[in-house]
């Protein structure tokens, strides 16, 4: 295609962006200077100030407000991210047309033939459940689909086209690991939402640089009586002692702010409405007579709210009293005994006192927003582990979202590729180029491959099969399940949703295939049932088998088990896999050390992030040992069974460069190795070979 026919391909194209957040206001800019003329925008967020740093085409103005939908930032009516987004672009590129929507990417409108009106969809989400919506309307419209995610400074761009490529269900998805900001401030429904907001707006506000705004403010400047809800709500007043501070501060953001948005009533439409709390409800009348304390100091020299009330066991879950108890307490202490630190504090999970904090005014909010509440251990493991989003990533991301894009107006199929963009490059290697992997012929959305699923039909209900399987595992928003020619359940008919599988008037028993179908998605799939005993015991893991129901056949992601997970600030949960994401989610994989071959493989046996370590950045751990040394990786699927296959790798060693170089390599289609060896090999070094492909000699399967 010549530079002509390439620029008349870009301005005639239409093109469909997902998401206008971070990823999304870097995108519509470069998709503007790109020379795309005709670019519709989904967005249904409203704009923080945490945004700011990050999504350069908002201003402080538009802080508060809905991301998108059509009004002007001096009409009457709310600014709406899409359209002040579009408005920004506007300015510098004013014969583009740019079409915003506020609404939610799963309503009906944008059904399978809104999709094909398009030339490409551009996804910028922050969420897995919306990214397989996407993918599977994609896949129906048969529209190719990029696909983008960030995660710190970590990123990925892959390109997806029906039959030509995987699709974005094809390989395993890590479980969601960040959460945008305006969910956190305005909509939590995790508990994790609910540390966010207590770490990284509630302590840094009270504790930290007075000077620096975050969302709290906005809601303290929404509020219509001044004199008491005003923007130095957070400042100790003249006279005030420090239980009368605490009060206030108490009923402020657990009692006034829950009642400021609740006065949005279009937001708890389809949402359970939380309940403000307020001080006199939960607090004894004297604060300092039950703690056994004085304003000017206290019974012991502790600087710990637990010890000073008397809570023992960090594991234990505190009650709404107790945790306002701690909330005050350690409130007091901050005050008292650390007084001069206040104003450049920052959280640290290894501070006591501020992790009790934390933990306490977390569960506040989430007994406000009905979430269960978590202990003191349990809430400190989620705030040490935050990843926060960082514009650049984004920036570098939307750029390749861009020249993906263009490969596919081009319809240039050999140039497609999937990009890795990694945090420590080595010299000039920062993005990694991969070849898309071809369609997985396991995958149950694009291949139509059947799933099984043990159950003990007779004790597994209805309702919990579709909510733990068809919707949570699977993906599905509106699912009409069949058996043969009847109908088994379907949305609104929920007469025999109660029933266990085999007492429903077409029982589903063990030969049974089931066809689920999602008229939104049109998509389809099939499930065999197989009726198990073993399916109903007393312990199974919850999170892979679902009321003891084991679902196979399916792409399944690596299960956190120690569900820490890292939160972006406001950022997209990215489909990258980091290294310490491989680290923790391939437990289940050995690696053997030998100089045999495959065929007889013998040898020291070595867990994946020991040998790793001989092919990351650090360089730390590399194997003490010169020439050729093979390594063998096989995925442990149990003792005893024999069809594994292998991942041979010859690594050459040079101790005076102290790195290595990929001799050769034989990968077979395990898509958790092939992620993981492609971007650390890279990053090992710059001479690695040029582009990782399979060697043609296979590994025996032994």
């Amino acid at each position: 295609m010549s530079s002509e026919e390439q620029l008349s391909a870009i301005k005639g194209a239409k093109v469909l962006m997902v998401g206008a957040g971070g990823i999304g206001c870097e995108l519509l800019k470069t998709l503007a200077l790109s020379g795309f003329q005709d670019i519709h925008i989904i967005d249904m967020d409203t704009i923080e100030v945490s945004n700011l740093n990050r999504q350069f085409l908002f201003r402080q103005s538009h802080v508060g407000q809905s991301k998108a939908k059509a009004s002007t930032s001096s009409s009457i009516f709310p600014c709406f991210l899409a359209l002040v987004a579009r408005d920004a672009v506007l300015r510098f590129r004013p014969n583009i047309s740019i079409t915003p929507y506020h609404a939610n990417v799963k309503e009906s409108r944008f059904n399978v033939d809104f999709y094909k009106e398009f030339d490409v969809v551009l996804n910028g989400l922050d969420n897995l459940d919306a990214r397989r919506h996407v993918n599977r309307l994609c896949l129906a419209a048969d529209v190719p689909l990029v696909e983008s995610g960030t995660t710190g400074f970590l990123g990925q761009v892959t390109v997806h086209l029906k039959g030509k490529t995987e699709c974005y269900e094809c390989q395993a998805k890590p479980a969601p690991k960040t959460y945008p900001v305006c969910t956190i401030t305005s909509t939590p429904s995790k508990f994790v939402h609910c540390i966010v907001w207590a770490k990284d707006l509630l302590f840094a506000k009270l504790f930290g640089d007075k000077n620096l705004e975050n969302d709290l403010n906005v809601r303290s400047s929404d509020a219509t009586n001044l004199s008491e809800h005003s923007e130095d709500v957070f400042e100790c007043r003249k006279g005030e002692d420090i239980e009368q501070y605490g009060r206030r501060i108490y009923d402020h953001v657990f009692g006034h702010n829950i009642e400021v948005a609740l006065s949005n009533e279009e937001t708890w439409k389809n949402r359970n409405r939380p309940r403000p709390i307020y001080s006199k409800d939960v607090f004894p009348d004297k604060l300092t007579k039950e703690n056994g304390k004085t304003e000017k100091g206290s019974a012991t020299d502790d600087v710990s709210a637990m010890a000073s009330l008397g809570l023992k066991n960090p594991q234990d879950i505190w009650s709404l009293a107790e945790n306002s108890r701690v909330f005050y307490e350690s409130l007091r202490l901050f005050f008292l005994k650390r007084q001069k630190e206040i104003g450049n504090l920052t959280f640290d999970k290894d501070d006591q006192l501020a992790v009790e904090f934390v933990t306490a005014a977390a569960n506040i909010r989430a007994s406000s927003f009905g979430i269960p509440l978590h202990s003191l251990f349990e809430a400190k493991g989620i705030a040490g582990n935050i990843v926060h989003a960082v514009a650049t990533t984004n920036a570098i991301i939307a750029g390749l979202i861009v020249i993906e894009a263009i490969k596919v107006l081009k319809k240039d199929s050999n140039s497609y590729r999937m990009t890795y963009c990694l945090e420590h490059p080595s010299k000039k290697l920062l993005l990694i180029p991969v070849e898309p992997y071809e369609p997985n012929k396991s995958c149950y959305v694009c291949s139509e491959t059947p799933l099984s699923l043990e159950v003990n039909t007779h004790h597994s209900k209805l309702r919990d099969f579709v909510e733990k399987i068809v919707k949570a595992k699977l993906g599905m928003n509106f699912p009409v399940i069949m058996s043969g020619a009847s109908i088994i359940y379907e949305i609104g008919e929920d007469l025999e949703e109660d029933m266990a599988l085999s007492e429903l008037p077409s029982p589903v028993i063990s030969g049974t295939v089931l066809t689920i179908e999602d008229l939104q998605q049109e998509f389809s799939c099939r499930i065999n049932i197989k009726h198990t005993l073993h399916a109903h015991r007393e312990e199974f893991d919850e999170e892979r088998e679902p009321d003891g129901m084991l679902l196979s056949g399916w792409v399944e992601a690596p299960v956190d088990k120690n569900n820490n997970k890292s939160i972006g600030n406001g950022e997209s949960t990215s489909s990258a896999l980091s290294m310490e994401e491989i680290q923790e989610g391939e437990k289940d994989v050995e690696i053997q050390e030998t100089s045999e071959s495959a065929e007889n493989v013998t040898g020291k046996k070595r867990k994946l992030s020991e040998v790793s370590k001989g092919i990351i950045p650090d360089h730390s751990g590399l194997p003490d040992e010169n020439g050729i040394s093979d390594y063998i990786a096989r995925p442990m699927q149990g003792e005893g069974e024999a069809q594994l296959q292998y991942i041979k790798l010859h690594l050459y060693i040079d101790k005076e460069k102290d790195g290595c170089k990929l001799m050769s390599t034989s990968l077979p289609k395990i898509p958790s190795f092939k992620r993981f060896l492609i971007p650390t090999l890279y990053a090992f070094d710059e001479e690695l070979i040029p582009m990782l492909k399979v060697s043609s000699d296979k590994v025996p399967i032994t």
